[in-house]
């Protein structure tokens, strides 16, 4: 592990339409592997990512590498290597597979033989219209999308929400490939999922973190996963 975290979030506080949705987030990002952000429905989760890519108002101290971001506006972040898997896909519907993912190609060599390695469904379906696809398979054309440039972090949003237990399992291995490259930052719901591919986890609630430890550690402790999660460690949220 390198000795610098990826990311620093210091004192995250975040508004939506005047209202604080964010109350007082601190935590950091190892610079390899997968860190879970774990929390009931409502506590802040999706809002944290999105404050830290400048999507909604924050205040507060947020650095990539030691570099402060918390001052850019969202496409200079993106620029300095932050990849974002939105939790709605938000895929162009009307353009094809091949589209979706040229229109997410930054640099002079994407990393198109990876991607194509880790969902050859798509290249089976790059002339397909991306909004007539299943919701799993958008899913993975939105994974595609931020895993094509050389990020030095991407954040992920619920990546397995809604998907068939088929579908879910594909996801995870694909994001654990992934992790190998680049560490990612995983909002995640189900349990099982963050067992297999989170290394750390982080648990928000109202608004604040409230622990931050191993994931196994939160995991294989049935009590501390109904009293931060409210759900049994073997459930499935």
């Amino acid at each position: 592990m390198s000795a610098e975290p990826i990311l620093t979030v210091s004192n995250l506080r975040c508004t939506i339409a005047g209202q604080q949705v964010v109350e007082d987030v601190t935590f950091e990002v190892p610079a390899t592997g997968i860190t879970a952000v774990l929390g009931r429905n409502g506590v802040g989760k999706t809002s944290t990512l999105r404050g830290i890519l400048g999507l909604i108002h924050r205040r507060g101290e947020v650095r990539l590498a030691g570099e402060r971001i918390d001052g850019l506006p969202t496409h200079r972040i993106v620029r300095r290597g932050v990849g974002y898997v939105p939790e709605d896909r938000e895929i162009f519907s009307k353009l094809t597979v091949a589209e979706n993912l040229a229109l997410a190609e930054r640099q002079r060599n994407p990393r198109r033989e990876f991607v194509a390695e880790l969902f050859p469904d798509l290249v089976a379906r790059r002339d397909q219209q991306a909004g007539t696809l299943s919701g799993g398979q958008q899913q993975m054309v939105s994974v595609a999308r931020a895993l094509l440039n050389d990020n030095r972090l991407i954040l992920v949003d619920e990546p397995t929400k809604g998907l068939a237990p088929k579908i879910v399992t594909e996801v995870a291995a694909a994001l654990a490939e992934a992790s190998k490259v680049v560490p990612i930052l995983l909002v995640e719901q189900n349990l099982e999922v963050v067992r297999q591919l989170a290394d750390d986890a982080i648990v928000i609630g109202g608004g604040r973190v409230v622990h931050i430890a191993k994931a196994l550690e939160i995991l294989d402790d049935d009590e501390l996963t109904r009293r931060l999660l409210g759900v049994h460690a073997e459930a499935h949220a």
